[in-house]
């Protein structure tokens, strides 16, 4: 186990839910799913939760990936945050 690790308050592997906010439109959430799957190829879909704002304009989904290393998070983080379609990753 190296430093980073250690100093991890993450225990990897573990389930590890991604907050991502877009736009509500066509092809969004498919594309939210290839990238989690990008990252954790055995990310189920089904899984995915969806909370669309009150107004309908923006969709916020809930990915939940096994995540297996911190450099695996930041990647994943700064891929969705990096999407054109996406406003928000927490």
């Amino acid at each position: 186990m190296d430093e980073d690790e250690r100093k991890s308050l993450i225990e990897y592997p573990s389930a590890f839910p991604i907050k991502v906010m877009g736009a509500q439109a066509e092809g969004f959430e498919a594309a939210m799913v290839a990238v989690a799957k990008h990252f954790d190829p055995t990310f189920d879909a089904s899984t995915v939760e969806r909370r669309p704002s009150k107004a309908g304009n923006y969709l916020g989904l809930t990915l939940t990936v096994t995540a297996t290393s911190r450099e695996q998070l930041d990647e994943l983080y700064r891929t969705l945050s990096s999407h054109p379609m996406v406003k928000v990753v927490l």
